[in-house]
């Protein structure tokens, strides 16, 4: 059986592929585009069974196909900046306070027909951050492909405070609610 990605985050093939060794990357080419009544829980996994949706129809043998996305939630979705300004904005709003980070999940396997979405969601806080951690936070160029303009496993480790919930799910894979959902629906264990 093929395991593969339908994404190009190199922080959700960095956590597959500690446990799936011959994983294949396939980025879905789904336009992202928000409708402003949406929940972010059914925003992430809409996203996430599109993408993995889209790959399972160019697969043609066994495969289980793995679609993922990911939002910063505080007091309106964030996703990943448009430019250093919009990182800016999202760095201040999130200063401070406590907001929330969901993951959709979507399992397809295309062989049994089988499809399954789902969704994690975690709790972080940040610590207070003056306008000068900020601006060489930017600078870094680390905000720019990230929603809510960080990255918890990189530099923007810095600026947490606190988690309640699933720290790979900030990341962007919820690795734990995978491996329920493998084992769970298709007798597959990720250990």
């Amino acid at each position: 059986m093929k395991y593969i990605l339908a994404s190009n985050s190199p922080r959700r093939k960095m956590l597959l592929e500690q446990f799936i060794n011959d994983l294949e990357i396939m980025p879905s080419e789904v336009q992202e585009k928000i409708s402003k009544n949406i929940s972010p829980e059914a925003l992430v996994m809409s996203f996430a069974y599109q993408k993995a949706f889209e790959i399972s129809n160019k697969v043609l043998e066994d495969s289980v196909v793995i679609g993922a996305d990911t939002i910063v939630y505080k007091d309106e979705i964030l996703m990943k900046p448009k430019d250093k300004n919009e990182a800016k904005k999202m760095l201040g709003k999130l200063s401070g306070e406590s907001h929330f980070v969901y993951t959709g999940i979507a399992v397809i396997n295309t062989n049994k027909e089988f499809k399954y979405v789902d969704y994690e969601v975690t709790k972080v806080k940040f610590r207070k951050l003056d306008s000068e951690m900020i601006d060489r936070y930017i600078d870094s160029n680390e905000p720019m492909d990230k929603a809510g303009s960080y990255g918890i496993q990189g530099l923007g480790s810095v600026l947490i405070e606190g988690i309640e919930g699933d720290y790979n799910n900030v990341v962007g894979l919820p690795i734990a609610k995978l491996d329920k959902i493998l084992k769970k629906h298709l007798n597959i264990s990720l250990l």
